[in-house]
């Protein structure tokens, strides 16, 4: 008998299948960072600089669908906005970031870390907002990889989660084209506005990473833009013609 072996009252447990050794130290917890890239800046969030762009981009009679899924309602005025921000930038998880525009600098969304577990190395990307200004663009792809890129390469996570009301069908499909794999529907699982939802749950894991980043850089790469910025191969096509183990 080892001390590995599965205990009873009366002595060693029969055989029980158990999960793969896992090696190596917990990942770093994320912390302040400025992540660059062609298209886009990830950078921390600062309220005074980035807020009023912010608001300005995510509030009028043609957005209110900005908000449809996040927590907050939209804010009445730029101040009430500023003060929900500015407490939400003084955490460490979430830990939120904005997104910025490289050539200009300005504000055109906002994403998290959040849940973050390093022992266990899970992290979630979360509270995720893209204005107008950066939807169906190639800065939100951008910045939803340099976030991945970090998570996996810097931070040291194995498990890099996305989770949606499983009604928000926009988010389900940006999860599955970003790479993400759909796991499941926790139902019940929380109220938000006084509302059920129930939350779809999608994962990256660390041995997928190669072949997403692969497919990431790919696609990003400028020749695959014509002249007019269309994409000439969609992510999903450069992914399915890579191996699913790299």
């Amino acid at each position: 008998m080892t001390d590995r072996e599965p205990m009873t009252d009366q002595g060693p447990a029969p055989h029980l299948p158990l999960g793969a050794p896992v090696a190596g130290p917990a990942a770093r917890r994320p912390a302040p960072a400025t992540l660059d890239g062609r298209h886009v800046r990830v950078v921390p969030f600062d309220v005074a600089r980035h807020g009023p762009d912010l608001h300005a981009l995510s509030h009028g009679p043609d957005h209110a669908a900005l908000w449809a899924y996040l927590s907050p309602e939209p804010f009445a005025d730029l101040h009430a906005f500023t003060r929900y921000y500015a407490e939400a930038a003084a955490k460490a998880d979430p830990l939120l970031f904005a997104i910025e525009e490289a050539d200009t600098g300005r504000a055109v969304g906002h994403a998290t870390y959040m849940r973050v577990e390093p022992a266990h190395r899970v992290v979630e990307v979360g509270n995720i907002l893209f204005t107008p200004a950066l939807q169906a663009r190639p800065g939100g792809t951008e910045a939803m990889f340099l976030m991945a890129r970090h998570a996996f390469e810097t931070l040291g996570f194995r498990r890099y989660e996305w989770k949606c009301n499983a009604l928000n069908t926009p988010s389900r499909r940006a999860a599955e084209r970003l790479g993400f794999t759909f796991e499941g529907v926790f139902r019940q699982h929380m109220i938000v506005k006084g509302r059920n939802r129930d939350t779809a749950w999608f994962a990256l894991l660390d041995q997928d990473w190669p072949r997403a980043k692969a497919a990431f850089e790919a696609w990003l790469d400028p020749g695959n833009f014509d002249a007019e910025g269309r994409q000439r191969r969609t992510l999903r096509e450069i992914r399915a013609g890579l191996p699913d183990r790299m």
